[in-house]
């Protein structure tokens, strides 16, 4: 059975998100053991179709390795090799499915701050994302699981019933909200401890339907740098460089983060925050619609994709929908507004387009059911 379910994933993959063709070449990360079977299924389909896959093995317990020593002329060289690699390539897959998500928890905040900065910047933000077609997903393993607070088994079934929806079905249910959001200007937030304005007026909208994300299912753009202001707090957990954040707060003034908290010692929250200037304003504001991923698991690529949810994002903003905002960060943190997260509002230009996590349009609360995104072939 999870034979089946790697290949169907595998040609998702393949042929809707990177529509890799023949003769192309196709760059594969494999992080964490269990993901080897399905990049073992992506090498071989890849192959068929006549395409060049290059691939290799990575996880944070091999990257730490280098992160915890690696000076500034060592990283120009690793940033050099896999820069070669990523310029070569027409398409990227990288599955994500290291057996400890905490390997990094104890690198030092400047060690983190050069490898974003020296590599993953480069690399990953400026070639990779803006040049390849490329597609990021998780992997379901026990370390996910762990997170998800669930089994393995239960675990596996909803991944991939999230993983091989129909996202040509819920591309086309994008649409409407497409629409809505290009047309807006002002934009009113509305939930416990947050109370925030902004606009979106000019910045294009950009749909996420399987295309760049495995899970996907977001609408995004980006605010107006400076228009910010108010305060947000955010009602998920978020893991980031291996580190757990819970009950971080916000408070902007024209833009910029003027005050950050969390729960406990805010003093890393805060380092983050300083990489560059770009970190304490937004690059992304995004409304999550996958009807498949209700509660958080400590996992970014499921977490933003919530039903019911936003994120808004320190740092650098997307070409696709620009900002001006640039810095070596991307963190998007959650703010969930279903009843069983405490509820919320959204408002464009006075109008309430969603509340409690449920879209005012009977139409495009029905497009986005699970009952119109279930794929077929799974059971």
């Amino acid at each position: 059975m999870k034979d089946k379910r790697n290949e169907i994933l595998a040609h998702q993959l393949l042929d809707y998100s990177v529509k890799l063709q023949k003769g192309e070449i196709v760059y594969i990360e494999i992080k964490g053991k269990e993901t080897i079977e399905l990049g073992k299924q992506l090498v071989r389909l890849a192959t068929e179709k006549g395409a060049t896959p290059f691939w290799f093995y990575n996880d944070e317990s091999i990257l730490r390795q280098f992160v915890r020593s690696a000076g500034d002329e060592q990283y120009n060289r690793m940033a050099e090799l896999h820069m070669e690699l990523m310029t070569r390539a027409d398409a990227y897959i990288g599955l994500r499915g290291s057996d400890n998500p905490f390997d990094m928890a104890d690198i030092p905040a400047e060690n983190m701050k050069k490898h974003n900065s020296l590599f993953y910047k480069p690399v990953h933000l400026e070639e990779r994302v803006k040049r390849t077609r490329w597609v990021v997903l998780r992997y379901p393993n026990n370390a996910m699981a762990q997170l998800a607070e669930t089994s393995q088994e239960a675990f596996e079934d909803f991944y991939f019933d999230v993983c091989c929806a129909d996202y040509a079905k819920m591309s086309r249910a994008q649409d409407k909200l497409y629409a809505l959001m290009a047309a807006t200007d002002k934009v009113e937030i509305k939930a416990p401890g947050t109370d925030l304005t902004f606009s979106i007026k000019n910045i294009p909208i950009v749909k996420c339907d399987g295309l760049r994300n495995i899970p996907d299912g977001e609408v995004y753009t980006a605010p107006v740098r400076d228009s910010i202001n108010g305060t947000i707090t955010y009602n998920t957990p978020s893991l980031y460089q291996g580190t757990v954040y819970t009950g971080i707060s916000f408070t902007f003034e024209n833009g910029k983060i003027v005050k950050a908290t969390c729960d406990g010692d805010d003093s890393k929250l805060n380092k983050i925050l300083d990489t560059d200037e770009g970190a304490r304003y937004v690059g992304e504001f995004a409304i999550g619609v996958n009807p498949f991923v209700l509660h958080p698991m400590k996992d970014t690529l499921f977490d933003e994709k919530i039903a019911g949810s936003f994120h808004l994002t320190p740092g650098q903003c997307y070409d696709e929908a620009p900002n001006g905002n640039q810095s070596s960060i991307h963190w998007d943190l959650v703010l969930i507004q279903r009843p069983d997260y405490g509820g919320g509002e959204i408002w464009f230009d006075g109008k309430l387009i969603r509340k409690d996590g449920v879209f005012t349009d009977a139409s495009l609360e029905k497009d986005f059911s699970k009952e119109n995104l279930k794929a077929e072939g799974l059971d």
